[in-house]
């Protein structure tokens, strides 16, 4: 059953969401969100009654609001500590985001932070749906990427990675409503005109969103995926 969910604790209320159980989350928070467009608007407004109810703080259920009603279908996540530095808070399971003229899926996404989810969700439908429509002349329908969550260090240091929170997405293709398929480790060099162009296009609409975005010209360790991260206090961008 569809239902619009108000978030009493934090007066919020999810307009244009729907959600139904998943089994990706505990029982008392299990609910899918998807965006309302067209058949989707839901009917049915029900309560529930604090955020803390639900397993969600008012600033992650802020945020599943917000990238709800840009059109994403997600799943969002009980928050895990790992130890050693590694967690999933606030955290979402991506299903597909929402272009200008329809949606397309992701492959081989794990958890990612909401503020991350919804910088992604923005850069995909304004950076990559809309140069894949411009300059390659058809519509995105897929993006593949390396993953998201991993509990590893910056290669080389001691350093944790962004992606030891959570809080980075490693993206090594695209494909297209033709067929095609934009891979970075293959494109980015010797690809056609169009699809360096296209390549470089999304990296730098990426460098706008997030505040590291590091690609095939910046090492080795890059030379097949883009890899972006949320601001982490200043920008970096190559």
């Amino acid at each position: 059953m569809k239902r619009v969910f108000i978030l009493m604790a934090s007066t919020l209320l999810i307009a244009g969401c729907t959600l139904v159980p998943t089994a990706d989350a505990p029982a008392s928070s299990q609910q899918t969100y998807r965006g309302s467009s067209g058949t989707d608007r839901p009917t049915s407004p029900t309560t529930l009654r604090s955020g803390a109810r639900s397993g969600f703080s008012p600033a992650a259920s802020q945020c599943f609001a917000t990238l709800g009603q840009a059109g994403t279908r997600f799943t969002p996540l009980q928050d895990q500590y790992f130890g050693a530095g590694c967690s999933t808070v606030g955290s979402v399971r991506l299903a597909s985001l929402r272009g200008d003229v329809g949606e397309f899926s992701l492959t081989n996404a794990g958890p990612v932070t909401c503020q991350t989810a919804a910088a992604f969700a923005g850069w995909a439908r304004y950076g990559v749906d809309r140069a894949a429509r411009e300059i390659l002349e058809s519509p995105l329908v897929r993006i593949e990427t390396m993953g998201t969550y991993s509990c590893r260090n910056v290669a080389g240091t001691a350093r944790r990675s962004a992606h030891s929170t959570a809080s980075a997405v490693d993206v090594s293709a695209f494909v297209l409503a033709d067929g095609r398929r934009i891979a970075v480790d293959r494109d980015w060099s010797t690809g056609s005109t169009r699809e360096r162009e296209f390549l470089r296009v999304v990296h730098k609409s990426a460098c706008k969103r997030f505040g590291t975005v590091l690609g095939p010209d910046y090492n080795a360790a890059h030379a097949d995926h883009l890899h972006m991260e949320v601001k982490r206090g200043g920008s970096f961008c190559r």
